[in-house]
């Protein structure tokens, strides 16, 4: 807050003070134009950046899908920075400034200025995510694309600017000043962006599932991807979202029910900081231990292999990016014996060498079977995202689950469908450009009125004064 005092309203009560507390900081966040700026900042940010997507030669040629992930994942950054800025500066800023003594002085409990600080900090994430959203109508011009990246995107960003905030209001809890309070604030931001920078083979095995499963950034970026890009349903995909859930339940309980009722003039609790180590410590153990939770599904073993048939319905295809891709095998069983349990694969190989990853093509790459008798076949169906432009040929394998651990099985491979993607541009630069340039001078335009404004009313109150 910018006054040295806090005016407490009449008719007011103990248990909803938080709003006042709330309302101080927006004035001060909004109307002093901190938060303006930061969200001028990143319009001109995302503008720069969708108007490269939508005239750059070879970024224009990426599929719908994968503009609005790309541009997601600038959103939620952007957004968890902005709210990592103002939850670092809340108290440790405060107290530098001299204001938060009169605000402890004032007939309200701890927790509800905790509270009130916080939803300040929160109050940059829902207008930077309402800018974004006409740019990303813009860029990917389909509605079934559109609404389901904002509707993921906005629910996993406003759950990872949940624990932001609130680690970063945790941060600037226990630093003796503002400086120190961004700088460590800043530092942990980008320790959870650092295992994307790994090489492949990092992140890759227990290691990678640990880097990426259970670093809540990361896992976010995995389930978008997957959900957005690949068609992956959410029910296959919601292991990924324990970690984001669990960071923000961490945070926001060691901030309420622990730091809250500590706030004070000096840093951290008064009754000393060993108990905090003990608290960072048991959150240490209960973090590795959810990670030891998540096992894999065991595999069945069964009888012995036997022949079978694959075959698909056609032999070559011909796509644009973006294009999806339907076609189904028939499996049969052509002995006079039962087959055991079957797995039916599909694979892609890129015929120019380059590497293909099956899962970013489709979202389902297997299909289990149940034995089937002599003479029996099944029918299945497979989509294929068409998602870059090049030569592939796509073959589906038959694989007999062996009779054992000391058994093996002969898998049954298909004919080979020629599958021909060629480019397609579905942005338009014209439309893109008007809101590229429109919404940061705008922002630009607001922001100088309301500090124009304040001036003014200052001015006016000393003359009157």
């Amino acid at each position: 807050m910018s006054e040295t005092a806090f005016v407490h309203r009449e008719g007011v009560t103990r248990g909803g003070s938080w709003r006042l507390v709330l309302e101080r900081e927006l004035v001060d966040l909004w109307l002093g134009g901190k938060a303006l700026v930061l969200l001028t900042l990143f319009s001109i940010l995302l503008g720069i950046t969708a108007y490269l997507m939508a005239t750059n030669n070879e970024l224009r040629l990426l599929p719908i899908k994968e503009i609005a992930y790309l541009m997601l994942k600038l959103v939620v950054a952007f957004g968890l920075f902005m709210s990592l800025i103002i939850g670092a500066d809340s108290i440790s800023g405060e107290r530098e400034r001299g204001t938060l003594e009169g605000l402890l002085l004032t007939p309200t409990s701890r927790r509800q200025i905790m509270l009130g600080k916080f939803f300040a900090a929160l109050s940059a994430w829902p207008p930077a995510f309402l800018v974004a959203s006409p740019l990303i109508a813009v860029l990917c011009r389909d509605s079934q694309v559109v609404s389901w990246s904002l509707l993921w995107g906005g629910i996993l960003g406003t759950v990872l600017v949940l624990g932001v905030t609130g680690l970063a209001m945790l941060v600037s809890f226990w630093s003796g000043s503002n400086r120190t309070s961004i700088a460590v604030s800043l530092i942990i931001y980008l320790v959870f962006l650092l295992p994307t920078q790994f090489p492949g083979q990092a992140q890759t095995g227990a290691f990678g599932d640990l880097l990426q499963k259970w670093n809540p950034l990361e896992a976010s970026n995995v389930f978008l991807a997957k959900v957005i890009v690949n068609n992956r349903t959410v029910g296959e995909m919601s292991s990924w979202l324990v970690a984001p859930i669990l960071f923000a339940i961490l945070m926001l309980s060691v901030l309420f029910l622990y730091a809250s009722p500590g706030l004070g003039l000096e840093p951290g609790r008064a009754r000393g900081r060993a108990s905090w180590g003990r608290i960072a410590g048991l959150l240490a153990v209960a973090w590795v231990v959810a990670t030891m939770l998540v096992g894999a599904y065991p595999t069945a073993a069964a009888s012995s292999d036997s022949p079978v048939q694959v075959v698909v319905d056609r032999e070559w295809v011909t796509a644009r990016t973006g294009d999806r891709v339907e076609f189904t095998t028939l499996v049969k069983n052509t002995s006079s014996a039962a087959t055991p349990p079957l797995i039916v694969a599909m694979n892609i190989i890129n015929l120019q060498g380059e590497v293909v990853d099956p899962e970013d093509w489709s979202p389902q790459r297997t299909q289990s079977m149940d034995p089937l008798v002599p003479g029996a076949s099944v029918e299945h169906t497979w989509i294929i995202d068409a998602i870059l432009k090049g030569d592939y040929l796509v073959y589906m394998v038959v694989i007999p689950q062996p009779a054992g651990q000391e058994s093996t099985s002969s898998p049954v491979a298909s004919s080979g469908i020629h599958l021909t993607v060629t480019p397609f541009t579905r942005i338009n630069p014209r439309g893109v450009l008007p809101l590229a340039v429109g919404i940061p001078l705008s922002l630009t335009a607001t922001t100088f009125l309301l500090r124009w404004r304040r001036r003014r009313a200052i001015t006016v109150g000393e003359r009157e004064g």
